[in-house]
């Protein structure tokens, strides 16, 4: 079941490109673990929280939305880590760092659609989202330290 939102209307870029915004939802200032979501479309897989930008909608706002509707998670929004773009869907999605502070019991995907939400190491949420390279990319670029180790 996919959520469809009453009178949501999608945006789009010069491009014609649909506006998203995402959060790598962090459980604490170290970045080495971040918090995934149930697909919608496919319950058994996992991924990144996140959404269409609504009109006169900031990204930044539209990313804080989405971690709270999506994954129920509350926190500070950081710094924006980039722009990544998946031309086969033809969506360009902005993405920030989300340090999260509380977890809501009950949240909105988690009632309507029975969404799950787990933490992961990054090399585990890599595997997990396998089946969406460009998420994968997310976490790509994220600064290492020389053994790997996702710094900050």
């Amino acid at each position: 079941m996919v959520k469809e939102k009453i009178n949501s209307v999608r945006t789009y870029d010069e491009d014609g490109y649909r506006r998203r915004a995402a959060c790598l939802c962090f459980k604490d200032e170290s970045e080495q673990e971040i918090l995934l979501v149930s697909s919608s479309k496919h319950k058994d897989k996992w991924v990144v929280p996140g959404g269409g930008i609504e009109p006169l909608e900031e990204p930044t706002l539209a990313a804080v939305r989405e971690a709270l509707e999506e994954a129920g998670a509350k926190g500070h929004l950081g710094r924006k880590i980039g722009d990544f773009e998946n031309k086969e869907k033809k969506h360009r999605t902005s993405l920030y760092a989300f340090t999260v502070t509380d977890l809501l019991d009950e949240w909105e995907d988690g009632q309507i659609m029975g969404r799950q939400r787990q933490w992961f190491s990054i090399i585990e949420a890599k595997d997990h989202l396998a089946h969406k390279p460009v998420q994968v990319t997310y976490l790509d670029v994220l600064p290492k330290d020389l053994n790997g180790v996702v710094k900050r």
